[in-house]
């Protein structure tokens, strides 16, 4: 049933128009603040529920305004599409909370919580984009956007790292574009299409079709951080907690792999990607980035750079699962997509708490700190053990659909893989417990930032997402669960032998 309906327009919209609104506001208007970014991120959750209500029941959202023969922009709200945003609405709105309470007493909360807005309006493009070329012009809005909020304190080391992001990103953004044009040339368009626009192409000229997925995997793997394209993101991590938890759980490293999505099933089909020994070189990548990522992640000292080793390598799941072809890794490695973000959420969100309440930024100083801060370590404690995999939480239910698709598809190597990869997170999250809940605070030095009480809004948003990370572990088999959903989309993607 197709629907002309301007309803993913106006989602879009939300953010998108309250950005110029939130920069141009005085600094001293926190309370109209505070209400235009809880009031558009609430309205955004009621409409993306709305919209995914619709578009369960079979309507179509198809949204194209001509530019070139060939190319349109393109808003599309696919089931694929509905995961991705789902998930943007859900924690845009957790994520202003946590953000009012960490900044509301800063410097530059105009121009914060402008670019905020400005970022989650370009996921909700990424998330709804028909075709590679609307999608690339959102993912390059996304890197100009979220440039602001890396460098927001202004040090010396936000600088650096702000160059550091945009040489990565904007470099990343030039290879997708010649990608997108490469496609237009070979296709004539470049449409998403469940099964592929490419499929007689890639027969005709498979060397070309080779080529145009690696340049493709390079321009969106910068921002998906798989090795050797991943460098900016333990840098970036300068940037304030509500960023750090933007960038890995919503927005930038989420685009990256959501691209690749669209790229092996909906630009190539998993048929022709295969054919072309295309899935086998990305299991590679994504295996060799899986382990990498972890390795680096166990040296860390800095709370928030172990964070972002494990986002490394926690994200290239998603990978692998696209990957196998397998339709239950598919269900894996979609089901990552939101379990990661809950999961990583919370953590980034508590790492900040702590440097907030206790000024405590490293994993050395976390002595005791469980006993200070019960409810958040809590939290963190939840997100950590869902993280390594420990049933019946979150990240075990992606990793065993993983792991029974690495099994479906003959690719037995993926369970040492997983195994290991398990193994590696909990050696760098297991001592971090530790430390929090079984050993005796540390005397403070005369030197030592006054410890002061977080708010509400500090502590509140990692218990929600805590609990997420359980609800959707535990009742992952419930209607619009999230696995659930995923097996809306795979049933669209794979052909129902297959399924």
């Amino acid at each position: 049933m197709n629907n002309a309906s301007l309803l993913p327009l106006i989602i879009l919209l939300i953010p998108l128009c309250a950005a110029p609104v939130l920069l141009a506001l005085p600094e001293r208007s926190a309370g109209l603040r505070t209400a235009i970014n809880l009031g558009a991120a609430l309205v955004k959750v009621l409409l993306v529920a709305w919209l995914s209500w619709k578009v369960s029941q079979g309507v179509i959202y198809d949204l194209r305004w001509t530019v070139l023969p060939g190319l349109d922009l393109n808003l599309q709200a696919d089931p694929l599409a509905i995961l991705f945003i789902a998930l943007s609405a859900v924690l845009w709105l957790i994520t202003t909370v946590y953000a009012v309470g960490y900044l509301e007493k800063g410097p530059h909360r105009a121009r914060f919580f402008g670019f905020f807005s400005l970022c989650v309006a370009a996921t909700v493009g990424i998330a709804l984009a028909g075709n590679l070329f609307t999608f690339l012009l959102f993912y390059e809005m996304l890197t100009l956007a979220t440039y602001p909020l890396v460098i927001h304190y202004g040090t010396a080391a936000a600088l650096r790292a702000g160059r550091i992001y945009l040489i990565y990103t904007l470099g990343g953004g030039l290879v997708l574009l010649l990608g997108t044009l490469g496609l237009w040339v070979l296709a004539g368009s470049t449409d998403f299409v469940p099964g592929g626009i490419l499929e007689g192409v890639a027969e005709d000229t498979p060397l070309a079709a080779q080529l145009l997925f690696a340049v493709l995997i390079i321009g969106l793997g910068v921002k998906a951080a798989m090795v050797p394209l991943h460098s900016w993101l333990p840098v970036a991590m300068v940037a304030p907690a509500p960023v750090s938890a933007l960038l890995h759980a919503v927005a930038v490293v989420k685009a990256g792999a959501f691209g690749i999505i669209r790229v092996v099933y909906e630009v190539y089909g998993i048929e022709t990607a295969q054919a072309l020994g295309l899935t086998t070189a990305l299991a590679v990548l994504a295996a060799i980035t899986i382990l990498y990522g972890s390795i680096r992640a166990l040296g860390q000292d800095d709370i928030k750079r172990r964070l972002a080793w494990s986002t490394v390598s926690q994200v290239s799941y998603i990978a692998l699962g696209v990957a196998l072809a397998s339709p239950i890794a598919a269900m894996g490695a979609l089901a990552h997509l939101i379990h990661q973000g809950i999961m990583k959420i919370t953590l980034f969100m508590v790492a900040g708490n702590l440097a907030e309440g206790l000024g405590i930024k490293q994993v050395s100083r976390m002595n005791g700190v469980g006993l200070i801060m019960p409810g958040s370590m809590a939290a963190f404690t939840l997100a950590a053990l869902g993280m390594i995999g420990l049933p019946p939480l979150a990240g075990f239910v992606s990793k065993w659909y993983l792991a029974a698709g690495g099994l479906d598809a003959g690719q037995g190597w993926v369970i040492p893989l997983l195994l290991g990869s398990s193994l590696l997170n909990a050696a760098y999250f297991l001592p971090m417990l530790h430390r929090a809940w079984f050993r005796q605070p540390d005397a403070a030095p005369q030197d030592a930032p006054v410890r002061r009480p977080i708010g509400w809004m500090l502590a509140a948003p990692p218990t929600a997402t805590a609990a997420l990370v359980l609800v959707a572990g535990g009742l992952a088999n419930a209607p619009f669960s999230p696995l659930e959903w995923t097996r809306f989309i795979v049933t669209l993607e794979y052909s129902a032998e297959a399924f």
